[in-house]
């Protein structure tokens, strides 16, 4: 049988967790169902990193499973060797990543899936084959993603950039398949991915945020910590479950709102304090900070272009 390769081409945190959510799926027999999925689906899988304790470090993360190979510097090699690779370094490292002398010709009528917030697709291509030319004939097909740490419990949400023209179904089919084994998967367009980084990337830590808020809270009133955690987390996961089963936020908290209770008491302080309006500007503010993230990649001829001057 043929045997599909995914190599992760910068591998920290996010890389981990994509990785670590795939691996979980294919170890134990519960993959993700697809209506159209992969003629074949991956088996091999190379995590690139610059340094040998890295290495040591991916491996301790991911158990050190028999098909994962962890490779210390020389990502031109693994990038040769895989049929799909995910860009995973920090935007902005994507210049040094790769203008890597053999990346280009190693990328060559591969997929390359970009997990880089505020890098756009045509930036990519900018680094790869020079800001302004046409693309070659067999370069990389490029895609965009942006997922959230999740992935490693397979409880993550992506958002899935939109192309046109669209993938081709065999690209389409495998890039839906790896998100679709670590979480939810949405489809939208080039111009919302500046705000899906926001909602989807950034937002988990506003809530933990909130949630060590709410343990806080529990703690000053006598529990113990681990209680009150436990609580608050179980408290926001079952909210968010009712919420994904179809109903309103504002309808289900009316619903737990008795006249003269505590419900509505603790509601009131939040509202007093302003809670809901410095929520939406954290999402507001961490998508404008988003859409800057590519403005200092620069391209192979020496040029720096940010996101809104390729749009």
């Amino acid at each position: 049988m043929a045997e599909l390769t995914i190599t992760v081409l910068g591998c920290g945190t996010m890389g981990v967790a994509v990785l670590g959510g795939v691996l979980s799926s294919l170890q134990s027999g519960t993959t993700t169902p697809m209506a159209n999925p992969p003629a074949v689906l991956p088996s091999r899988f190379i995590a690139c990193v610059k340094r040998p304790e890295s290495a040591e470090r991916v491996k301790a993360a991911l158990n050190s499973p028999p098909n994962l190979t962890v490779v210390a510097g020389d990502n031109p090699a693994a990038v040769r060797a895989a049929d799909v690779v995910i860009l995973a370094c920090k935007p902005y490292m994507v210049d040094a990543v790769l203008g890597e002398p053999g990346i280009a010709d190693a990328l060559q009528g591969k997929l390359l899936v970009s997990i880089l917030a505020g890098v756009t697709g045509e930036q990519i291509r900018g680094i790869l084959y020079g800001k302004g030319v046409p693309v070659p004939e067999g370069a990389c097909t490029v895609v965009r993603a942006m997922f959230n740490t999740a992935a490693m419990i397979r409880m993550s949400m992506t958002v899935i950039e939109t192309s046109d023209p669209p993938l081709p179904a065999a690209a389409a089919s495998i890039v839906e398949w790896i998100f679709r084994q670590i979480g939810e998967v949405t489809f939208l367009p080039p111009s919302n991915m500046d705000v899906s980084t926001a909602l989807a990337g950034s937002s988990p830590a506003f809530f933990l945020l909130m949630l060590e808020a709410a343990a806080d809270g529990g703690v000053a009133m006598g529990l113990p910590r681990a209680e009150a955690q436990k609580m608050a987390a179980q408290a926001m996961m079952g909210a968010a479950g009712l919420v994904l089963n179809g109903e309103h936020p504002a309808v289900l908290r009316d619903k737990v709102c008795t006249p003269g209770g505590c419900t509505i008491g603790g509601l009131l302080v939040l509202e007093e304090g302003r809670v809901r309006g410095a929520v939406a500007r954290s999402v507001r503010e961490a998508t404008v900070v988003a859409s800057q993230l590519g403005s200092g990649v620069k391209g192979v001829n020496g040029t720096r272009f940010g996101s809104q001057q390729l749009q």
